[in-house]
């Protein structure tokens, strides 16, 4: 898969995206990086990239000519129907369904935004899809463009390793993992639990698919609104229920 990325800060993605998972992928091949400085793409000495907003007000708002021509530049030798996507607070909020969504793709343009924002005929002209990691406003664009291909990157087969491992991901089915252990067995007085030990695959299915739902009822209970639940488990979360009212 290819990823470029449209910044002004190129120096920001190394360290995250030359590290861990991420290297590996890049290492393996199965992902190409590639980040383009949106000042290569002025046409003045001073490469300017903002300017006072019209209307007036604080800040400075990213000029629309050389955000654009860079990503016509790199849409120049890609597929058609390539993703451009913008980082901003204004996008729909980023999820497990979309970076699996995006993981289909061949190649995704991400646009990093800085100052108070990007001149809108950039969203009109070349945008197609806009996204948020959560509500809340960084400095720029840069940060939740790392946690996309982070999270996008996990779902190319090969990446992880054992197959199908980002589908056993929290938020994969709208159910958070339950609690994970490992040696030694017991550390200061706590033990790790029995099931664990015992080497029952089913009965370890169970549990952990038990103590997932409990996570999530007790941490993210709007998770379950959309999450695909048997009858069984929808006994358990009213137990659950009942178990947290008896503590009231």
């Amino acid at each position: 898969m290819r990823v470029d990325v449209l910044t002004l800060f190129p120096e920001m993605f190394q360290g995250p995206m030359t590290e861990s998972m991420l290297w590996k992928a890049r290492d393996r091949g199965l992902l190409d990086l590639r980040l383009h400085q949106i000042r290569d793409f002025t046409t003045d000495r001073h490469r300017t990239v903002d300017d006072t907003p019209y209307g007036g007000g604080g800040g400075m708002i990213m000029k629309p000519e050389p955000v654009v021509a860079a990503v016509e530049a790199v849409l120049a030798d890609a597929p058609p129907g390539t993703p451009v996507i913008l980082m901003t607070p204004q996008g729909r909020v980023f999820s497990h369904q979309i970076a699996r969504e995006l993981a289909r793709y061949e190649q995704i343009v991400l646009v990093c935004g800085r100052y108070e924002g990007i001149d809108d005929r950039v969203r009109q002209l070349v945008i197609t899809d806009e996204l948020s990691i959560g509500d809340y406003v960084l400095t720029g664009g840069e940060l939740p463009a790392m946690v996309v291909i982070d999270a996008v990157v996990r779902h190319i087969p090969g990446v992880l390793g054992a197959e199908g491992a980002a589908d056993r991901d929290s938020h994969a089915d709208g159910v958070l993992e339950g609690p994970q252990y490992t040696r030694p067995p017991v550390f200061r007085g706590l033990e790790v639990p029995r099931v664990l030990q015992e080497g029952n695959h089913a009965a370890v299915a169970r549990w952990r698919r038990e103590e997932g739902l409990r996570t999530t009822w007790r941490n993210r209970p709007d998770l379950l609104l959309r999450a695909r639940l048997s009858d069984d488990e929808r006994y358990l979360l009213a137990k659950f229920a009942r178990e947290d009212a008896g503590k009231r």
